[in-house]
């Protein structure tokens, strides 16, 4: 025989049946709140409405996981006396209390009594701890707890209790998608305030004030030559020698632009051999070539609405500058091994350390591909014709250097005369090096000139006294531009590193010197063992 028991609003449950009977009413009724169109929030405390009112489940919790803070935090809760109220800010660390415990557990958990268990928490304060809890996990389509649902029975413990545990698992099943979309809804503005704060470090980092450090003519004309060109979707040829910076001026235009929400896509066309380039550019089909495994979209393709930024583009061959032109021209490709026509929107920004018109003049890169390119040249002058900005800009670099050592470092006035008189063939990207070498040698912080590694034969003059005075030294000896690199008494090995003093270790401009491809010029340094100078 079995024992009447009271439901919610004072109606009796006089048989298995009965019960069975009303939740499947109750659960009708969830799924219709779930088909109406709400907010996830009413949704939530509609269905926990439901339960309270006519399962005989009250004060029902929804709980989800948080995974960027590791906690489970309560989404939803009904109270009898305010129909929902404001959601209380509660936590529970995955295995903390009877609900984590469900989490970590992925298990349901029933208390016949809440006071017989001393793990159970009441954060909530809202149970009578002689009546019985349930707990479900909220699962996702893996099958993976994403959160769970509580609540309390309102009659002592019966014979219904694994009934009501079914009953409850079933909602939160139908829970489960409203949970899903809630969590992807927070997950999503977490990542949406990290690319907006992204965004905003990149804004500042490749900002125009971050970016104006000097005072000479030339990088003023320069600063003004990208603020007017960033505004337009004009294609742009930054000039210049290696480590002057163009990689920067090209992120400035980039990020200073209307296509700054799109992709900056990169390319050094002097890292890659031809057939390489090719697929790297327009990308392949399966099948192209051996290992090529999978289609992969070239660099056009993932820069599609934004900025294609091409270095060294005066490294390509004439084979490759009539492909890369109708490019250029058309704003259509096709994959490597593919016959469909795609079509791109990007912009381009192409750099280059040659001269191109006399590379134009002597056949060597195509006039009409010169021409497609500079639509706006920025020239960016090399640092030994802005000596008097070296002081700004040295200050300006140790201070990143400082936020990295996370230490204060500061130049003295001999160091920073010592950094004057030097030539810089390598430009900023030699002074940048140069000054964090210094600032590894220096215990205290304080660069002298005694911890500035410059070689001899480059200063135009140097500290010879022990003092802090300054003087200038007789006049360098001959430097690696003067030696003759067909002197037949030289082996390989000094030809090589010849070559690479004269172009101040630009392996590319190197390998132009002796008539060979960089990765030549990459193999024999990494045979013959050659300490490559980092300028």
């Amino acid at each position: 025989m079995t024992t009447s028991r009271l439901a919610a609003g004072g109606k009796r449950v006089n048989s298995k049946a009965e019960l069975m009977e009303r939740q499947f009413r109750c659960l009708a009724e969830v799924a219709g709140v779930l088909s109406e169109a709400r907010t996830i929030e009413e949704t939530l405390t509609g269905i926990l409405g439901i339960l309270h009112n006519h399962c005989g489940l009250q004060h029902g919790v929804v709980n989800l996981y948080d995974p960027e803070n590791s906690t489970l935090q309560v989404g939803a809760v009904y109270r009898e006396n305010d129909g929902g109220g404001k959601t209380p800010s509660v936590k529970y660390q995955p295995g903390e209390g009877i609900v984590g415990r469900v989490l970590s557990s992925n298990q349901s958990i029933v208390l016949g009594r809440i006071s017989s268990e001393p793990r159970f928490l009441d954060r909530l304060e809202l149970y009578d701890l002689e009546l019985p809890f349930i707990g479900v996990p909220i699962r996702d389509g893996k099958g993976k707890a994403i959160g769970v649902l509580a609540a309390q029975p309102d009659v002592p413990a019966d014979d219904y209790l694994a009934e009501r545990t079914e009953f409850m698992t079933a909602a939160a099943n139908l829970l489960s998608q409203t949970v899903r979309l809630l969590v992807n809804q927070e997950e999503g503005q977490t990542i949406a305030r990290e690319r907006d704060e992204l965004r905003r470090e990149v804004r500042v980092k490749y900002g125009f004030d971050n970016m104006v450090v000097g005072h000479s003519d030339g990088m003023r004309r320069v600063f003004d030559q990208v603020r007017r060109v960033a505004k337009w979707d004009s294609t742009v040829l930054i000039l210049g020698e290696s480590g002057t910076g163009k990689e920067l001026i090209a992120n400035a235009i980039h990020y200073n632009s209307p296509r700054s929400h799109n992709h900056f896509v990169c390319l050094n066309c002097a890292s890659l051999p031809e057939n390489l380039l090719e697929s790297e550019l327009f990308g392949h089909e399966k099948g192209a070539f051996t290992n090529a495994i999978k289609q992969r979209k070239g660099r056009f393709e993932q820069a599609d609405g934004g900025t294609l930024f091409l270095d060294e583009i005066g490294e390509i061959s004439a084979l490759f500058q009539a492909k890369l032109l109708r490019v250029l021209q058309e704003g259509e490709l096709e994959r490597v091994g593919g016959g469909q026509t795609i079509k791109v929107n990007v912009r381009i920004v192409a750099a280059t350390n040659r001269n191109l018109e006399e590379e134009v003049e002597k056949g060597r890169f195509r006039e009409d591909l010169y021409y497609r390119l500079n639509v706006m040249a920025i020239q960016l002058p090399p640092l030994r014709e802005r000596l008097v900005d070296v002081p700004e800009l040295a200050t300006f670099l140790l201070d990143k250097v400082s936020r990295q050592q996370g230490r204060p470092l500061r130049l003295t006035d001999n160091a920073i005369r010592i950094l004057m008189s030097h030539d810089w063939p390598g430009n900023v990207r030699q002074l940048e090096n140069c000054l964090e070498r210094a600032a590894v040698m220096s215990e205290e912080g304080v660069i002298d000139s005694d911890v500035i590694a410059l070689p001899d034969h480059q200063r135009q003059g140097s500290v010879s006294t022990g003092n802090g005075s300054t003087g200038y030294s007789s006049p360098a000896p001959a430097t690696a531009s003067s030696v003759d690199l067909d002197n037949p008494e030289m082996d390989e090995r000094e030809r090589l590193i010849a070559a690479l003093e004269q172009t101040g270790w630009v392996q590319a401009k190197a390998a132009r010197l002796l008539n060979m491809t960089p990765r030549q010029i990459a193999y024999r340094i990494q045979t013959m063992k050659i300490n490559v100078r980092k300028l």
